[in-house]
């Protein structure tokens, strides 16, 4: 069974789906590994420790494409990727289905059995596969680097000659891995941190942290399948702007990190909200992509706006691909090991983990929200 590793080519991708560790791994366990030249360079795995790893290293992409058995990748394949891979060949990715549907549609269609790494179950048996949580955990941290760097204003406690500085105050919106990352990050650098969920579960786990919960108490169920907060009525976005709206204008820093899978990121901060914000506060928006949890957040870009910073990062773990690769890459060589019997993938759709992830098999879209997400955007199923 040929496994391949892709270089990827999006702007600002700059992990890799395998490092030379876990190659080692797998070829010990008899698996045959084949990795397109140059494919860990922005992750500073280079050529020759894949080979001494023992992989076989390609130069020719459409080679490596055409000839793999299973592909492993680590953002979604472009078009004119999806064509370059054999029908009946099998890729593993973040495929982002609920969000980009048509990109699984072109999969089924091309014949590719496709296994989205969003779409590990969050289970005990499956936490080491869990890519999302791996990812999220380095944008949570790299988030308060950003605000950190950001911020006019230093964010420890300081005691000094010409008198004592306060600590900064910091805000994180949404205790999810990302926010709960965050919390740690900004209480290690000192600052003061308030942290606010829909999810009243995650409480224990802030103040475990050192940071004060703000609690607002909703009449409705907020935790989804997989332990994900639930799109809430209009009702509870309206009561919990109006709880949090003098928490966010006495805050320096505000990191807000709430999205909902396959839907448009929730709003958080209001038009209202932000003008109460002090000038020479900060936003640092991890929903950007998903159209942001600021009403002004533009991805991609740092704007200031009545002296308040709003900063809309894009796939803030690739900046960090040494680590942001490793994690990947145990989660997907622990995934596709898990799959692999007898040196040939195991399609028992009745397992968890496999039946969840595989969103494309036989032609067809398997996953039922992936089809109802493609017939939102006007695509056939």
């Amino acid at each position: 069974m040929k496994i391949a590793v892709a270089k990827e080519i999006e702007v600002g991708e700059r992990r890799v789906a395998l490092i030379p560790e876990m190659v080692a791994r797998l070829v010990k366990a008899g698996l045959e590994i084949f990795v397109e030249a140059g494919a860990g360079e922005q992750s500073f795995f280079y050529d020759d420790a894949y080979e001494a790893a023992g992989a076989k290293i390609v130069a020719d992409s459409a080679q490596l494409w055409g000839e793999a058995d299973l592909l492993l990748k680590v953002a979604a394949p472009r078009e004119e990727e999806i064509h370059k891979l054999r029908e009946g060949s099998a890729l593993v990715s973040f495929l982002n289905p609920l969000g980009n549907p048509v990109i699984v549609d072109r999969l089924a269609q091309r014949g590719i059995t496709a296994f989205s790494m969003e779409m590990i179950p969050r289970t005990t048996k499956a936490q080491s596969m869990d890519a999302l949580s791996s990812q999220a955990a380095i944008a949570g941290y790299k988030a308060v680097l950003l605000a950190a760097a950001t911020a006019p204003k230093f964010f420890p406690m300081l005691t000094t000659a010409a008198g004592t500085i306060r600590p900064a105050k910091v805000l994180v919106m949404g205790a999810g891995v990302a926010g709960l990352q965050a919390i740690a990050t900004a209480r290690r650098l000192g600052a003061v941190v308030e942290a606010f969920d829909i999810r009243p579960a995650v409480k224990e786990e802030v103040q475990s942290l050192g940071a004060k919960f703000v609690e607002v108490k909703l009449d409705e169920e907020t935790v989804a399948e997989g332990g994900y907060a639930r799109e809430i009525s209009e009702e509870s976005k309206r009561r919990t702007q109006e709880v949090l709206s003098d928490t966010v204008a006495a805050a320096d820093i505000v990191i807000t990190t709430a999205q909902v899978p396959g839907k448009k990121a929730p709003r958080l901060i209001t038009e209202e909200m932000f003008a109460r914000m002090k000038p020479g506060s900060a936003i640092v928006d991890l929903a950007a992509e998903q159209g942001g949890n600021c009403a002004y957040t533009e991805a991609g870009k740092d704007i200031v706006r009545n002296g308040v910073t709003i900063v809309g990062p894009i796939n803030l773990p690739a900046s960090m691909p040494v680590h942001a690769s490793q994690m990947y890459s145990k989660n997907i060589a622990t995934f596709i090991q898990y799959m692999i019997k007898d040196n040939a993938l195991n399609l028992d759709f009745s397992d968890e983990i496999i039946g969840s992830t595989c969103v494309a098999h036989g032609h067809e879209i398997r996953n039922s929200r992936v089809r109802e997400a493609l017939e939102v955007v006007g695509g056939k199923v």
